[in-house]
């Protein structure tokens, strides 16, 4: 345990505290001093000890105001956290969604080439059916005209 020696009120107080924290209690003891300082000079001196529970009361009612602003961050946090997580979610859903129609697509195109592949076939081979039956008919025509 250490000892500080600490400041309040122009009397001088002995506290202990754990190792290390004696900066942090002097800071504390100093803010303590500056808002008793504060009241006794707006309020005048209605006595020590009704002073320290009006500074105690203030530092509570800071505390409180502090501890609720620190909630209501910590909701703010949580409620763009949750949205985030939904944005997140909609995003792979739509991600999955187009590779879904990116496959789609693909196989219509797939599709769509064997078809005209196809296609293509049946029309050579139109073309070379009617070629074959208009040489057949020249052919005939030709015959016929030697024969006349």
């Amino acid at each position: 345990m250490a000892n500080v020696n600490i400041k309040f009120n122009n009397n001088d107080y002995l506290l202990s505290c754990d190792d290390g924290q004696e900066d942090s209690l002097k800071e504390l003891a100093g803010h303590l001093d500056l808002k008793y300082k504060e009241l006794k000079k707006n309020l005048g001196n209605i006595g020590e000890n009704k002073l320290l529970l009006i500074t105690s009361v203030q530092i509570m009612d800071e505390y409180f105001e502090t501890k609720k602003k620190v909630e209501q961050k910590r909701m703010e946090l949580k409620n763009l956290s949750d949205r985030f997580k939904e944005l997140k979610s909609l995003v792979y859903d739509y991600k999955d969604k187009k590779e879904e129609d990116i496959k789609q697509l693909s196989q219509d195109h797939e599709g769509f080439k064997n078809e005209i592949e196809k296609n293509k076939k049946n029309y050579e081979k139109i073309i070379e059916e009617a070629t074959n039956e208009i040489e057949n008919f020249v052919e005939k025509v030709n015959l016929e005209n030697l024969i006349h």
